[in-house]
């Protein structure tokens, strides 16, 4: 790997360890995780630590109340383990019952929007069988933090600040979360007492206290005294399950793995598909035809993707025909060098606001975990005197009558966190992710590109421009891409999103295994609070 060669705007230099490496969104939630790796936990141990931490300091973001899955490569295995922590719709949810309320389509806030939190299933399934470390202690520091306090990091306030109004309209969501009506500024402390007793209820009892005890009733009782289903059999009926990746060999060595379905992996894999028939290099890095290729690819890949991706378990979702060659070539062909496309959805042959962290140690183990709320705060309710924020998954289900995502009682909604992983020579290599609803997929082509195709080290990888496809033809650009760049964009066709409107292109993490030195590599993302440390 060559250091420093594409120079993009960063204060930032890798950080290179050999015994473990921690990055995340928020440093204190970074220095939680190394503090169990240097006491001789490994990297599941220190990445359930991690997450705990990011559930109290970044609460915008994240919380039990959401959602969790991860990719964990276990060195003694040699292979890669996944875990679908989402959880699915009640089960007096129905299509029928959110159209009776007078909608037409999801709403994206509230009680029907609220889908079983499936986060603690996947801790409790990944430390069952890789953990060394109970939840005793690897939850003392955010229990700390909670009950003592901590200040907030600048991007989480600003974050904050912009959920005022949803987290004002329900009283339990504006006593925990505005105290003194507003929310906490950068550096001022914020103290959440009630959550630091669910985290010490869960550490002492056990996940269960969460999904059969008296969290749960409040859970329960929040849902429904705002509109919702939600029951307490739909908590207890809830296990999150192990999942075998999929994946895309990309080029020379290098394959990429995600989650499948009803997770959005299978659009980052799509994408990578397609593009894997351009010779990037010689387009350029950072050209207008380079730009070009990564946008339609990734329309395309969406375009599929919103036609198919739902819960396997319900639903037949082709995963084998949309990534086979045949017809990756099919949709590559529709592909033109000077005009944009109008992306429509394929026909494949059929075959029967979010925070991610990564983890490695010394022992080879490797962690690629997100866990979100969807939307800041997510559904804007607070259950009871829990300090638990609610996600709103649910938003993301279709109401078009026989869409394969169709809500229904005890399906899992179309899901936009997704953790990344890349092996070379089947082994190890990348464990790396970005953040930020359906940017995820493109952060996850563009990162994955610039490392692989580019040879980027992590930091630059993470620090290098990026495009945000929005909708049809409209994609937004980082204001790093060049006027020339936009220019020519445009004259292909493509509609360039306001540069003075604020849009979102992810938050990532990434940290790269030497394969012949075990060397850790991690950057960390310059658009939010975030580091990697390691020792």
């Amino acid at each position: 790997m060559e250091f420093e060669r594409f120079s993009f705007p960063s204060r930032r230099s890798n950080v290179i360890a050999r015994n473990g490496l921690v990055a995340t969104s928020q440093p204190l939630a970074v220095q939680a995780g190394l503090d169990v790796l240097q006491k001789g936990g490994n990297a599941v141990d220190a990445a359930i630590a991690t997450v705990a931490t990011l559930c109290v300091v970044e609460p915008t973001s994240t919380g039990i109340g959401g959602d969790a899955f991860a990719l964990i490569w276990w060195a003694k295995d040699g292979r890669l383990y996944g875990i679908n922590g989402s959880g699915p719709a009640p089960q007096s949810l129905t299509a029928d019952l959110v159209r009776s309320k007078g909608y037409d389509k999801m709403p994206t806030l509230g009680a029907l929007t609220v889908t079983v939190p499936g986060s603690l299933r996947a801790w409790e399934q990944a430390l069952s069988r890789f953990g060394t470390i109970g939840l005793d202690t690897l939850l003392s520091r955010p229990i700390t933090y909670a009950r003592h306090g901590f200040p907030v990091s600048q991007r989480i306030a600003r974050a904050w600040a912009r959920s005022t109004e949803k987290m004002s309209q329900h009283p339990d969501s504006k006593r925990v979360w505005l105290p003194g009506g507003r929310a906490p500024r950068p550096a001022e402390l914020f103290h959440n007492p009630e959550f630091a007793t669910t985290l010490e209820t869960i550490a002492h009892n056990g996940v269960d206290s969460f999904y059969t005890g008296h969290i749960g009733e409040q859970i329960v009782a929040c849902v429904q005294e705002a509109g919702g289903v939600l029951t307490m059999d739909d908590l207890a009926g809830y296990k999150a399950e192990w999942v075998e990746p999929i994946s895309v060999t990309y080029r020379n060595g290098f394959t990429f793995h995600e989650i499948p379905p009803n997770g959005q992996g299978l659009t980052a894999l799509l994408a990578l598909n397609i593009v894997r028939g351009f010779d990037l290099k010689s387009l350029g890095y950072g050209t207008a035809d380079y730009y070009h290729a990564l946008i339609e690819a990734m329309k395309l890949a969406f375009a599929d993707a919103h036609a198919y991706i739902a819960d396997p378990k319900q639903v037949d979702v082709p995963i084998a025909g949309l990534l086979s060659d045949t017809y990756t070539e099919t949709r590559r062909q529709l592909i033109r060098p000077d005009e944009a496309l109008w992306p429509e959805p394929g026909h494949p042959p059929v075959h029967g606001d979010t925070v991610y962290l990564t983890v490695a140690d010394a022992e080879g183990n490797m962690v690629s975990w997100i866990q979100s709320l969807y939307m800041g705060f997510g559904s804007g309710l607070t259950a009871g005197q829990t300090g638990v924020q609610l996600q709103n998954r649910g938003a993301n289900f279709s109401l078009e009558a026989g869409h394969p995502n169709e809500v229904a009682p005890g399906k899992r909604p179309y899901h936009t966190i997704i953790p990344g992983f890349i092996t070379y020579n089947n082994q190890a290599w990348a464990s790396f992710g970005v953040m930020g609803g359906f940017m995820q997929p493109q952060g996850h082509l563009q990162v994955g590109i610039n490392l692989v195709d580019f040879e980027m080290d992590p930091q630059t990888a993470l620090d290098a421009p990026r495009f945000n496809w929005l909708k049809e033809r409209t994609v937004a650009l980082e204001t790093a891409v060049s006027p020339g760049v936009r220019v020519a964009l445009a004259a292909k066709g493509h509609d360039l999103y306001p540069s003075d409107k604020p849009i979102h292109y992810g938050g990532g993490q990434v940290i790269i295994r030497d394969p012949a030195s075990g060397v850790l590599i991690g950057g960390s993302e310059p658009r939010n609070d975030g580091m990697a440390a390691g020792f």
